[in-house]
């Protein structure tokens, strides 16, 4: 096992927030002194605005890049303010400042500096996504949804401009989706990119809206449901990775949640890509225009790192089938070997689970190791992870201490958050899992897990109850077979 990270999430919240990024912190704390809806303090951020020359310029180019201000051409910083709004302002003002200070670090290995340009880039991007996803809404609303999303990330940009050689660590690392990518930030940072973008939302005041997408990212709520496919809108944009049908499905959610076809939401994101390269411009970073890229194609795709789940028309004939060959196989068999890889494969088959593992008690008890791993096409998976039973209390003692199967929509649930070390997350990633105990008899052996690893998926309730009481037809074929074998 790893060793617990030495270095915590807070560590980082302190270097970006206090000591490399002053301007940022001290731009967020200017405005947060301003109340959004109070019309008297327009006067005053403008007043505030003006002892920042470059901040006054930049407010001013942005207000006539905007389409809709075309018909006079705005001059002052309290005409932009009373123009646009006093969130917009702000958010100009913020995202001004975002932009100088991120891009101010030269001295950046080239890699970092390209991850770091093209994470501002797609959040910039988002942002702007998200604010064309609502259009019914009023405009102070689509400037907390464009903040919102625009700030998504944070954690893991400003990390990128201030994380030095441990940066240079975490980008030689290679696929930023593969799992040692998150093992790794978990060793060089102390935590997830989200839970660094949690803490520095805080320190900032920005934004409650934020605060609740990175808390409940799969919220049904259609703010957050915007924010969620502007993030991964933009993201999957700048970087093609899955299927071509995940793609389109994503478009059509996005379409569906808009009131529009989906002919319709590409031609306004087309129009959006134009607009938003002007828009940077008009914030001194015309470097970050090369990031901004055109909707992708089929050759685009780099393919599909798990498979896309799709529904089992025979499911239930299936479940049955596989009750029979557990109970067929009692009179053949003696071999707990093979119960439970006929287990784990028709879990994965039949509820097309990524991943199906065995995990064994080992050490007297005191860990548990997987033994055996099957993905979705039930071909067996190499993969050795071992987590500890007697020093952390964590899902996996929770649910063989209490002899109950569990559920795990979100690693960050509350029920379930205290349960969770650092390994576990990794393990869990941005997707679900199920937990269920197994026993020969009264005692504990082990545990099957089966996981789905896309954050848009989940596992079901009507599936968790099917794999939990298959689990129990396991555990009653492997006590029976313990007597017959004495």
């Amino acid at each position: 096992m790893k060793d617990a990270p030495q270095i915590s999430i807070q560590h980082w919240v302190d270097i970006i927030a206090k000591s490399e990024l002053p301007a940022i912190t001290s731009t967020a704390r200017m405005l947060d002194k301003f109340n959004n809806d109070d019309k008297s303090s327009l006067p005053k951020l403008s007043k505030a605005i003006l002892h920042d020359q470059a901040l006054a310029s930049c407010l001013l180019k942005v207000a006539n890049s905007v389409q809709h201000l075309s018909i006079n051409k705005v001059n002052t910083v309290s005409r932009a303010s009373v123009v646009l709004g006093i969130r917009a302002v702000k958010n100009i003002c913020l995202t001004s400042k975002l932009v100088e200070g991120l891009l101010d670090n030269k001295e950046l290995n080239p890699d970092v500096h390209h991850q770091l340009t093209q994470s501002m880039a797609s959040s910039f991007y988002a942002g702007l996504l998200a604010k064309m996803m609502a259009p019914q809404y009023a405009d102070d609303t689509q400037e907390e949804l464009y903040l919102a999303a625009m700030l998504y990330r944070i954690g893991e940009t400003a990390f990128w401009c201030v994380g030095g050689e441990s940066a240079d660590n975490l980008i030689a690392h290679g696929d930023m989706t593969s799992e040692s990518f998150r093992q790794k930030c978990f060793s060089e940072i102390g935590g997830d990119f989200a839970q660094l973008s949690t803490e520095l939302v805080k320190t900032w005041s920005l934004s409650d809206l934020l605060l609740k997408a990175l808390d409940k990212p799969k919220s049904r709520t259609i703010e957050i449901q915007i924010i969620y496919f502007a993030d991964k809108l933009s993201n999957t944009i700048a970087n093609p990775t899955g299927s071509v049908e995940e793609f389109h499905q994503l478009l059509a959610d996005i379409a569906k949640l808009t009131g529009l076809n989906e002919r319709q939401l590409t031609l306004k994101i087309e129009s959006l890509r134009e607009n938003a390269n002007k828009l940077l411009t008009s914030y001194g970073a015309s470097a970050l225009i090369k990031h901004i890229k055109p909707l992708p194609n089929a050759s685009d795709f780099k393919g599909n790192k798990y498979q896309v789940l799709k529904p089992n028309p025979h499911k239930y004939s299936d479940i049955i089938s596989t009750y029979m060959q557990l109970n067929k196989l009692l009179k053949s068999s003696t071999d707990l070997t093979s119960f439970i890889q006929l287990t784990l494969k028709s879990m994965a088959k039949i509820f097309a689970f990524e991943h199906c593992s065995f995990f064994l008690m080992i050490e007297d008890k005191a860990a548990i190791k997987s033994r055996f791993t099957f993905d979705i096409a039930s071909e067996i998976v190499e993969k050795q992870i071992k987590f500890s039973l007697s020093h952390s209390n964590n899902v996996f003692s929770y649910a063989m201490d209490n002899e109950q199967a569990i559920l795990i929509k979100d690693r960050q649930e509350k029920q379930w958050y205290q349960y969770i070390t650092g390994e576990i997350a990794e393990f869990i990633a941005e997707g679900s899992v199920l937990i269920c105990p197994v026993k020969v008899g009264q005692t504990p052996i082990g545990a099957i897990t089966a996981q789905v690893f896309l954050s848009n998926k989940e596992i079901s309730l009507s599936d968790f109850d099917h794999c939990a009481a298959l689990v129990e037809q396991l555990n009653l074929c492997l006590t029976m077979l313990s007597h017959k074998n004495k």
